[in-house]
């Protein structure tokens, strides 16, 4: 958007990098991992605060048609292919991923969602 005095400013996206005590992830190479899952059509990630380690990476995954996986089996799948402060805290399975108009993955959508689903107290 541009400003009263006509200077652009970036009002989102500015921060897709996530910082897990003290080391940065990059959603993008979390979703990778995801989508290279069989059952896996399309995944996305965002940060959630944490009180020990920042903010940690929580993940949605929409399935391809007519498969089958757990959150549990898509949390194990992670924890085999990434570094422990990589893999994220929760998977939740979705039947569409939220995207803006641009077709995009909506994060702050999914920020939100992340946030009313963490537990009371967990990033506290």
């Amino acid at each position: 958007m541009f400003d009263a005095d006509g200077y652009l400013r970036l009002v989102d996206r500015t921060k897709d990098m996530l910082i897990v005590g003290g080391f940065n992830v990059y959603p993008r190479e979390i979703e990778e991992v995801l989508a290279r899952h069989p059952a896996v059509a399309e995944a996305a990630v965002v940060g959630t605060p944490d009180a020990r380690k920042g903010e940690v990476p929580v993940a949605f995954a929409r399935l391809r048609d007519g498969a089958t996986a757990s959150p549990t089996a898509l949390a194990d799948y992670c924890a085999a292919h990434l570094v422990a402060y990589k893999r994220p805290r929760s998977v939740t399975l979705m039947d569409a991923i939220p995207k803006t108009p641009a077709n995009k993955i909506c994060r702050k959508t999914l920020a939100g969602l992340a946030a009313e689903q963490q537990p009371p107290g967990e990033n506290e």
